[in-house]
């Protein structure tokens, strides 16, 4: 079957591969339901698990609990930190508080933060590129507060000074754009032309894959449209991307209705993507929406294989409301279990 591009109101869907969950939020979202089918309900979480409105409601419906700070858990319970990692002290406040706590950090968030503790050990003026505020940033940050200042985009480089240049490095939250992160580092090397890079890239492979997919996809699309939360900072990046990659148009929402029947007009192609803590079911029903006004044809644009999965959580193979429950035992709050 040939392609026909250039049929008159041929109207197509591209679709990007791959898209939707990676492996650290695929862990993350299967370690709060195992939690849940282990220990019961209430099973606490700080701060979302992942970025994503849908995937909260579900969980808070199966019995998950989401608070902001660890202090609002009631002693003795179980909290689960997110994908997006916690400072040390976080760790501190949920013995002090009587928890038993798993850790659903992304492993590739982990990585960040062991760069962090090696570098802040040797001494470095660490770098962060990142947003400020975003929760992946506040985790890495209090690994090393005193060796950790963050730069937020280019612009924020003409601020930024070190005790010694020849001493600096820089490390990134993981759901930057590249492009940008690397038009960042650029500044930063023309200001300190001994800035050391970071073992391995920190930007991560499935916010890499999911912009490639993206920049292909923006390049034939008038309209692209993301699946994905307003404080998902991977999804917020893929609009970007598919903006700078010529797309007339591009949109972030958390759900088909949200779609606006006007962003329409005029077009004859429209992307499909969606952010890494996007479950599936999200994507089809928008395929459903333009399918009903004469979007049919979907093509997939694929962009990378992904294979990765990481193991679930350690804590997840232990008795952790007994482990609560000597915790509470203790009453001294100070030593641990």
């Amino acid at each position: 079957m040939g392609r026909m591009t250039d049929s008159p109101g041929r109207r197509r869907v591209l679709l990007a591969s791959p898209r939707g969950y990676c492996a650290g939020v695929d862990r993350a979202v299967i370690a709060v339901e195992k939690a849940l089918e282990q220990y019961g309900a209430p099973i606490y979480v700080r701060h979302e698990i992942v970025h994503n409105k849908y995937v909260v409601q579900t969980l808070e419906k199966k019995g998950a609990i989401f608070v902001e700070q660890t202090d609002e858990v009631p002693p003795g319970n179980i909290v689960m930190f997110s994908a997006h990692g916690v400072a040390p002290t976080v760790h501190d406040e949920a013995r002090e508080g009587r928890l038993a706590t798993i850790d659903a950090t992304c492993p590739l968030v982990t990585k960040v933060h062991k760069e962090a503790v090696r570098f802040a050990a040797e001494d470095y003026d660490i770098l962060l590129i990142g947003h400020e505020g975003h929760e992946e940033v506040i985790g890495t940050s209090g690994e090393a507060p005193d060796h950790i200042q963050l730069v937020d985009g280019p612009e924020d480089v003409a601020k930024v000074e070190v005790r010694d240049p020849s001493k600096v490095v820089w490390l990134s939250q993981t759901t930057l754009s590249v492009d940008e992160t690397m038009e960042t580092v650029g500044a930063l090397k023309e200001k300190f032309p001994q800035l050391i890079s970071p073992p391995s890239d920190d930007i991560c492979y499935a916010t890499q894959n999911r912009q490639l997919a993206v920049k292909e996809m923006g390049a034939q699309a008038e309209l692209v449209i993301v699946v994905g939360s307003r404080n998902s900072s991977n999804s917020k990046r893929l609009v970007e991307v598919a903006k700078l990659a010529g797309s007339a148009a591009a949109h972030l929402v958390d759900f088909a209705d949200e779609i606006e029947e006007s962003w329409l007009e005029g077009v004859t192609t429209v992307g499909v993507t969606s952010g890494a803590s996007v479950p599936d079911v999200l994507v089809e029903q928008v395929l459903e929406w333009l399918s009903r006004r004469g979007f049919e044809d979907v093509e997939i644009v694929k962009a990378a294989e992904e294979s990765i999965t990481f193991s679930l959580p350690k804590e997840l193979r232990r008795d952790l409301r007994e482990e609560a429950a000597a915790l509470m035992a203790e009453r001294t709050g100070g030593a641990q279990a």
